[in-house]
């Protein structure tokens, strides 16, 4: 079930929709890595320690079903996919930016004396 189809059968508050889209621990990362460009997923196992590859899978899933990112397959052998943000995860990583500068104010005021 689609997010918008969630959010309108359980009365869940815009807020809380969004923190479960990225929830999770590896999602953030994955958002990141994608930005710089397509991504398969074996390029992101390389690039994000430590991340198991189902693990990965479910993420990868979850994000396209949210509509954070779009996967394309290739027609060929062996099969190929690559993972690429759609307007939507673009606009997360806008978002992401600005919780990284708030996060840079927020260890500035906890690293003073």
């Amino acid at each position: 079930m689609k997010t918008k189809e969630r959010a309108i059968e359980e009365k869940i508050c815009p807020l809380e929709i969004a923190v479960n889209a990225i929830s999770g621990k590896w999602k953030i990362p994955i958002v990141w890595r994608i930005n710089e460009g397509e991504k398969r997923p074996s390029e992101m196992l390389r690039g994000i320690a430590k991340v198991d590859r189902r693990v990965l899978n479910q993420h990868l899933k979850e994000l396209e079903q949210d509509g954070i990112l779009s996967k394309k397959n290739f027609n060929e052998l062996p099969p190929r996919v690559e993972y690429s943000l759609t307007p939507l995860g673009k606009q997360l990583v806008e978002v992401l930016w600005k919780l990284n500068d708030w996060g840079k104010i927020l260890l500035n005021e906890n690293t003073r004396d």
